[in-house]
């Protein structure tokens, strides 16, 4: 029965709302003033190697900046290489030696990547296993608020550059599942970018109305990258009995979801019976 149709977020919310910034640049602190403002979250995808050159934020700032509740620090290699064109064991190195400082840096287990400048393949794919990373961006937008199939190419719905990106809101937001069973899966809106693209652009306000009008939701649950993928592992994990009247969650997560059109909530190290 472990069928995502009937998957809840925390408190039975139906949609995530979740973002993702590449690059750690200095105008991260303005993006996440506004995350804040409006209570976002978002994944910040750094390049260790990087650290203060250019634009990017040097070590000390970044410890500072994405020590954030509203930011999550993920791989996105430690000198930003596209590691499909690259000899694997110079892939994995890049990979392992980014994990490795940003756990060091900000002292938590970091488990995400975004792919730079999106280059990808099964090579990769197999590679990121192998350095324990559990889920990877793409940049390739969907226009769709679907969780991904393999979390190793967890596609985005939109640039935030996007043309339609207000009228992707708009749908998300007054989005009413049909009555009928089968509707019941949950939706994520996903947002990628560059913040230095407002600076570039000259266009911060397409990130000020956007997250004016998406925030404050009651049925949108506003989350990391990380904290969605360790949702729906917890809640792929669910045990069911051989007649589906119970369920047992061996995680550390409570689990919420909808059974046939009735609510339960499976807490951690629980067996709940649902009949």
């Amino acid at each position: 029965m472990k069928n995502r149709a009937f998957l809840r977020f925390p408190f039975f919310k139906e949609k995530a709302l979740t973002f993702s910034y590449d690059d750690g640049v200095i105008y991260d602190k303005k993006l996440i003033e506004i995350f804040n403002k409006h209570g976002l979250k978002g994944t910040f995808n750094i390049c260790t190697g990087l650290f203060g050159k250019g634009r990017i934020l040097a070590k000390e700032e970044a410890v500072n900046l994405y020590g954030n509740p509203c930011a999550e620090v993920a791989v996105h290699g430690h000198n930003h290489l596209s590691i499909s064109n690259v000899d694997c064991a110079v892939a994995t190195n890049d990979v392992l030696l980014n994990r490795k400082e940003l756990e060091q840096t900000f002292g938590s287990i970091v488990k995400g990547m975004a792919y730079a400048n999106g280059h990808y393949n099964d090579a990769v794919k197999s590679i990121l296993k192998n350095c324990g990373i559990n889920y990877a961006r793409t940049v390739a937008q969907t226009n769709a608020f679907d969780l991904p199939e393999d979390w190793l190419e967890w596609h985005p719905t939109c640039h935030h550059d996007n043309q339609k990106l207000m009228e992707l809101a708009e749908n998300f937001v007054n989005y009413k599942r049909p009555s009928y069973f089968w509707s019941y899966r949950p939706k994520v809106f996903y947002v990628w970018g560059h913040s230095y693209e407002f600076n570039d652009k000259n266009d911060w306000e397409v990130i000020e109305n956007f997250a004016k009008y998406i925030s404050g939701k009651d049925d949108v649950w506003y989350a990391t990258n990380g904290e969605i993928y360790d949702y729906v592992n917890a809640y792929d994990n669910l045990e069911w009995s051989v007649d589906c009247n119970y369920v047992y969650n061996p995680t550390a997560v409570d689990v919420y979801i909808n059974y046939f059109g009735n609510q339960f909530i499976i807490k951690a190290g629980q067996t709940v019976q649902i009949k």
